[in-house]
């Protein structure tokens, strides 16, 4: 995206002075824009005050934020539903007498298996 050389609170003053009666084609000819421009500020900014832009801006940004928390907390579960999918299967065959391998891996490592099985235990495991 380009970046403009006037700001969003400029704009709704430019548009303010349209609405005022001054035509469009005098406003870009001062300020060295195409009067397409003009028209694509007021699609874009039509109705809006300087005080909106600022908390639409704030909303977005808050927005972002949490979208990056969730992502951040959906891959944690990911990790966890993977560790605890591994940590039963590995369970399961040392139960079924299948190998002891497994269950000397978490054992070394200090992690319980079964009923006692720990979410920070299966994100230590996923973080080595």
């Amino acid at each position: 995206m380009t970046k403009t050389k006037f700001s969003e609170a400029q704009i709704v003053g430019v548009l303010k002075e349209l609405d005022g009666g001054t035509p469009a084609t005098t406003v870009a000819r001062r300020l060295g824009v195409h009067p397409n421009t003009i028209r694509a500020w007021r699609d874009k900014y039509a109705g809006r005050e300087t005080s909106d832009l600022a908390r639409l801006r704030q909303l977005e940004a808050q927005n972002a934020q949490m979208r990056r928390i969730i992502a951040r907390k959906e891959l944690e579960l990911d990790i966890i539903r993977d560790v605890m999918e591994k940590t039963a299967g590995a369970l399961a065959a040392q139960r079924r007498g299948e190998g002891d391998r497994c269950g000397r891996r978490f054992a070394a490592r200090g992690v319980s298996g079964g009923r006692d099985f720990q979410a920070r235990d299966a994100i230590a495991l996923a973080t080595e």
